[in-house]
């Protein structure tokens, strides 16, 4: 019992099954790649606009008042009525804070049921397109199909990159073989 309700109190439960009704709902409409682009496209806009992300997480504004704001948002925007509707029982269910954690656990469900593995690729500078095609073709040989790289810029790396796969890293950074190469100079001292 105390664990379920752990896993409710962090969001885990309650996001994945939200996630899961919309994803189904979407299948039976036979749109499900509109809400997927459209759930991408809210995603994209909730991290971009600091007034929606307040809109989102305040508890000074008033349930009503946020929702009939984020709807009529989503319909200015030209959003379809699944997302129209599905933000609407959200909001209905006081559970608007949770649309950003809510869109990710969508996301994933839909990577997951496409077959479509992320790649976290942590890298000194940008990736140039060459690069990104060229890690993406050693990713499909190391047996990961449908790879979908999330990119991150961390300076302190120095050079190469950080790739993160799963529960599997792969890390050919500069930053990383010269701890392994101080390491190995303080065991031969």
């Amino acid at each position: 019992m105390a664990n379920g309700a752990t896993t409710i109190a962090s969001g885990g439960g309650l996001t994945d099954r939200y996630a899961a009704a919309l994803y189904a709902h979407a299948d039976e409409q036979h749109a499900l790649d509109t809400v997927v682009a459209e759930m991408e496209t809210l995603g994209r806009t909730i991290i971009a606009s600091a007034d929606l992300r307040r809109l989102l997480e305040s508890p000074l504004i008033d349930v009503n008042q946020a929702t009939r704001a984020a709807l009529a948002m989503l319909e200015q925007e030209g959003y379809s009525k699944q997302v129209r509707d599905f933000v609407g029982v959200i909001a209905a269910n006081r559970r608007l804070r949770n649309l950003p954690e809510i869109i990710a656990a969508f996301a994933r469900l839909v990577a997951e049921r496409r077959g479509i593995v992320s790649a976290h690729v942590a890298s000194a500078h940008p990736l140039s397109d060459v690069q990104r095609q060229q890690l993406r073709a050693r990713l499909i040989e190391a047996g990961y199909g449908n790879v979908n790289i999330h990119e991150s810029v961390e300076p302190d790396l120095l050079g190469g990159l950080v790739v993160r796969v799963g529960a599997r890293l792969y890390d050919t950074s500069l930053k990383s073989r010269l701890q392994r190469l101080q390491y190995a100079m303080k065991g031969a001292a």
